[in-house]
């Protein structure tokens, strides 16, 4: 099968890899549909993670083609969407909600769904079978759900977005627009977006945006206090993961309030004596996808919901590294690879 696999930081190739097997009686071999780049699948790219042949891709659609002996939700022929970690959604942390650190949680990035096909460990526990075969304008808001949308909605949940409730969040990409989008749903009253790119702008509107603000750092901070009578937002979703965009979140956050973190944090230092006289509440980490992704998928399905615009670039997965490129320079939100 062909496969994405990054050399090196910035050198993304498209090569021939080993298709897959089934391994353990809970696996099953999915042919994917379509899959996608990742805003932290950059970090390697920038070289701020480690890549030596790394295979690539962590979010994923397709159809079931094998399954093991004891997988028993779903079967060949189905149409499934994956959550970016595997999980057994039996264990003691799943049934609690948290299945991204299952006992046997493994992040799916390590099997690398940039790619044609690819074999999945509990299955039944990671996949999830749409109701039939979805219409082909259904395909990038379900590839959607596999990661970006049920980060963005875990974000929202973790901040308590709901009514009567302003809801400020950090981060334009596509994490920080699906936030919007799952706070809306969750009847947040106001919705203030931190975004200073016209495009993403539009979007985050189209989502629920109720404000826009463009300062950054302590100004940006400021701003948010202005907007909400000196106090902060109740909900803050902090979707970047850098030390500004963090020190920012909880900034505009208010006494008492709720931040939902789920940027990924490299070299974030949290001063605890600033996040003590905070006083709030935070949650946050890889997103327990799984938990959401039933109900994600019945609100696509039935037209509720279309997370499929955050895609704003479409390229055949043999023209992944120009995808790369283009997420990479902010000339693309999030890029779609069709196979």
């Amino acid at each position: 099968m062909r496969g994405v696999v990054m050399y090196s930081a910035g050198d993304v190739r498209v090569e021939d890899r080993e298709d897959p097997t089934i391994i353990d009686p809970t696996d099953a071999v999915i042919r994917l549909t379509a899959t996608c780049i990742c805003g932290s699948d950059l970090w390697p790219y920038r070289g701020i993670e480690p890549a030596d042949h790394q295979v690539m891709g962590h979010e994923y659609v397709g159809v079931v083609e094998e399954v093991g002996d004891e997988v028993t939700t779903i079967k060949p022929g189905d149409f499934v969407v994956g959550s970016f970690v595997i999980s057994d959604n039996t264990c003691e942390i799943c049934r609690a909600g948290f299945q991204s650190k299952c006992v046997h949680a493994e992040f799916v990035a390590q099997i690398g769904t940039q790619a044609e096909k690819a074999r999945i460990p509990y299955a039944d526990g990671t996949l999830v079978a749409t109701p039939g075969e979805p219409d082909a304008d259904l395909v990038p808001a379900l590839l959607a759900a596999s990661d970006v949308l049920g980060t963005g909605w875990f974000a929202a949940d973790a901040a308590q977005a709901g009514p009567g409730k302003t809801v400020a969040v950090v981060g334009d990409g596509a994490v920080g627009l699906m936030a919007i989008l799952a706070a809306k749903h969750l009847g947040a009253e106001r919705i203030i977006a931190m975004s200073r790119h016209p495009e993403r702008q539009k979007l985050a509107r189209h989502y629920g945006a109720t404000d826009i603000v463009t300062e950054r750092g302590d100004e940006g901070v400021a701003r948010i206090k202005e907007l909400t009578g000196g106090l902060g937002a109740h909900s803050v979703v902090e979707a970047v993961g850098t030390q500004e965009s963090f020190m920012q979140a909880v900034g505009a956050t208010r006494g008492g309030g709720h931040l939902g973190y789920v940027g990924v944090n490299y070299d974030v230092t949290i001063p605890g004596i600033q996040l003590f006289f905070a006083g709030i509440h935070t949650l946050g980490g890889p997103a327990p996808v799984r938990r959401y992704l039933p109900e994600l998928i019945r609100m696509i399905w039935d037209r509720t919901i279309d997370p499929g615009l955050v895609f704003d670039l479409t390229l055949p997965l043999e023209r992944a590294a120009e995808g790369y490129q283009a997420m990479d320079e902010r000339r693309a939100t999030k890029v779609l690879l069709t196979l």
